[in-house]
Parts: structure tokens; C-alpha cells; sequence
């Protein structure tokens, strides 16, 4: 396919995926989650001590607080993604839960405090995967540019559900993978041998 082709093939899968996604039922999503929630414990709390990149669930994503508030009680740091230009990188701000937000871009909600870190490892919401751990994301490429402007690249975990797995997402050259894609089947890890545990 060519670029053209592609993008069009991507927005009518997101179309697809998302309507899946919100149309499963609340009861169902919150038992993938904890079976995700518990996979990424395992994952991550054989690192103590990252400052972790989350972000804030939206549109019938993986609800990743509880798992946050988890982690920070065990000496972890969390951070939330913020839109400050919408053609750059997230910038990540150090974040506990039960510190005060404001809305950003879609009306997300991020830290209203302004202390930028940089993450150790992120959580990357997707709404479509492939088996080379390529995600699909909304479309905005904005885990893409800040996996590619980081000097220190964090371990990139993707989170979503297992009916999200596509053949392949058709990856162009801006494209980056998730070293890691968790979901409530299991990890996933990037089959070109690149290993990042």
C-alpha cells in the first residue's frame, strides 16, 4: 500500500477498534484490565524506583491508576504526558495521584504543576498492535515522536486489549515500536531480537 492508501486503511480501522473497544461491555474491559494490571506489576516492579510514564485513561482504555497507585506506594515515581505543541514530543510531568489537574488537549486531564521528568519506562495506550509490536495509536503520532526525540529511550509498553492484534499495522518510516506490548493474553515482545527487559 502506499502512504495514501495506508492512512486511509488506518482510520477505518481505528473506527473499527474503537467501536469494539467501547461497545464491549464495562464488566468485561474491567477483568482484561486486571489481568493487564497484573502482568505490568510483574513487569515492572522488577524495576523499583522508575519514574514511570502513564497516562490517563480515555475513550475505554486500560485504566491504569490503580496499578499507579500501586506502584508509588512501593517508592515508584508516575508521570502524565502533556500536548505542549501539537507537531512535537509529549512532555512528561512527575504526577501522584490525588495532585491537582487541569484539562489538556481533548480534555485529558494533566499535572497542573509543571516539574518535566524523563520516564525510565512508559505505558502507551494503543487502540491496534501487530506482532512486530508496531501500534496504532489516534492517529496524532505523538508516542512516536517522543520515543524518537528521547536521548535515553524508555522501555516502550504498549497496553490495550488482545482483540486489538492486527496482521500488521503497515509501518512507515515514522512509525516506532513498542519494545513490549501487554495485554490481557500476555507480553509480547519485538521479534526483531531487540530485548529491553
Amino acid at each position: 500500500m502506499d502512504p495514501v492508501e495506508v492512512k486511509a486503511w488506518r482510520r477505518g480501522e481505528r473506527q473499527r477498534l474503537l467501536a469494539l473497544r467501547t461497545g464491549t461491555p464495562p464488566a468485561e474491559r474491567r477483568a482484561w484490565g486486571n489481568a493487564i494490571e497484573e502482568q505490568l506489576y510483574a513487569l515492572l516492579s522488577r524495576r523499583p524506583g522508575i519514574i514511570l510514564g502513564v497516562y490517563w485513561p480515555f475513550r475505554a482504555e486500560l485504566d491504569p491508576r490503580p496499578l499507579v497507585g500501586r506502584l508509588v506506594a512501593e517508592g515508584f515515581a508516575a508521570a502524565l504526558p502533556v500536548v505542549v505543541d501539537r507537531r512535537g514530543p509529549l512532555e512528561y510531568r512527575l504526577w501522584r495521584p490525588g495532585d491537582p489537574l487541569v484539562d489538556g488537549v481533548w480534555g485529558i486531564p494533566v499535572p497542573e504543576r509543571r516539574e518535566v521528568v524523563t520516564p525510565q519506562a512508559v505505558l502507551a495506550p494503543l487502540v491496534g498492535f501487530d506482532g512486530d509490536c508496531y501500534r496504532l495509536g489516534y492517529g496524532g503520532g505523538y508516542f512516536d515522536r517522543t520515543l524518537a526525540a528521547l536521548s535515553l529511550r524508555p522501555l516502550a509498553i504498549g497496553v490495550g486489549f488482545e482483540f486489538s492484534r492486527l496482521d500488521t499495522i503497515h509501518p512507515q518510516d515514522f512509525d516506532v515500536p513498542m519494545d513490549l506490548i501487554v495485554t490481557e493474553d500476555g507480553v509480547s515482545r519485538r521479534r526483531d531480537g531487540a530485548d529491553r527487559p
